[in-house]
């Protein structure tokens, strides 16, 4: 008779409301938080490994919540994918000892008022195709902070300038949270993870590579500064939008990873490649840090 000898996983522990969680808190220790929307993929293990391995923290928490507030009337809250039960799997599997999955009544029990405003930083690429996005990022995110009272967050590379406000909130709000930021986690052929990948038919995804094909060719094309590399990446941008079907690009900038403003030609120093673009119904942003 065989018996299998694998090690039994444990499922965390789940908290819906705050007094569950702030039940739970005490016995979690020092604490890492990796907030997330659900549909957990590859790119959120990244983040839980990254947890585990640079927070150096006793136990990981994550947190599952489809944050209204940073979506806009035309985008797609309603359809979001979402699966608590393969999640907390994903969870089990991945070690994660609690998850705070609360519902949009917990989140916000009333109307919300107050709010995290990112300045001119969050009014420039994402924050300009997607008028008031980053207030609901940071609302939610100041808000997880508060009722987790994390050591340490963890949020990934792709979403980068997400990254450098939550950083910039971090340091002007004076909040007691370290950012550790995890490296984007691609699917074999090149694509950024994303749980938006599941939107995308074959064709669809066919000419969503080339995000990632136009920022590989920005990188090859370091050497020659800003202008050959937004060249290099653009000609490739430019093809794909004679594709079927078509990529419609929002965006291509190489912003100073600081400020994301853009970098001017003769720029030397850390920058990032950063590229938005709709194909079908679907958008989907890549970048790629750069040293110049």
């Amino acid at each position: 008779m065989n018996e299998s000898t694998a090690t039994p996983r444990t499922a965390p522990q789940v908290a819906r409301t705050a007094e569950e969680l702030a039940s739970l808190r005490p016995e979690l220790g020092r604490l890492a938080l990796v907030p997330t929307m659900g549909a957990l993929h590859n790119g959120h293990r990244r983040l839980i490994a990254a947890a585990r391995e640079q927070a150096a923290a006793d136990t990981v928490l994550v947190s599952i919540f489809v944050n209204p507030l940073q979506f806009g009337p035309n985008e797609d809250f309603d359809r979001y994918p979402r699966d608590l039960s393969a999640d907390l799997d994903v969870c089990a599997e991945e070690g994660v000892s609690a998850v705070f999955a609360p519902t949009t009544e917990v989140m916000y029990p009333g109307e919300q008022i107050v709010a995290v405003h990112p300045g001119r930083m969050g009014q420039v690429l994402e924050g300009e195709f997607r008028p008031g996005f980053f207030d609901g990022v940071l609302t939610v995110v100041a808000k997880l902070f508060h009722l987790v009272r994390p050591d340490t967050a963890v949020f990934g590379q792709k979403d980068a300038q997400q990254l450098a406000l939550v950083r910039r909130m971090v340091r002007d709000l004076c909040m007691p949270v370290s950012i550790v930021a995890a490296p984007t986690e691609r699917d074999p052929d090149g694509l950024a993870t994303s749980s938006r990948n599941a939107y995308l038919d074959a064709n669809e995804r066919k000419s969503a590579l080339a995000l990632s094909q136009a920022l590989l060719a920005g990188a090859d094309a370091s050497v020659t500064g800003p202008v050959g590399i937004l060249s290099a990446a653009r000609s490739v941008l430019d093809r794909a939008a004679s594709a079927d079907p078509p990529v419609v690009v929002d965006y291509l900038a190489l912003v100073d990873p600081q400020t994301f403003t853009e970098v001017p030609g003769d720029y030397r120093g850390e920058a990032v490649l950063a590229v938005a673009a709709r194909v079908g119904s679907t958008r989907l942003i890549d970048n790629v840090p750069l040293t110049l």
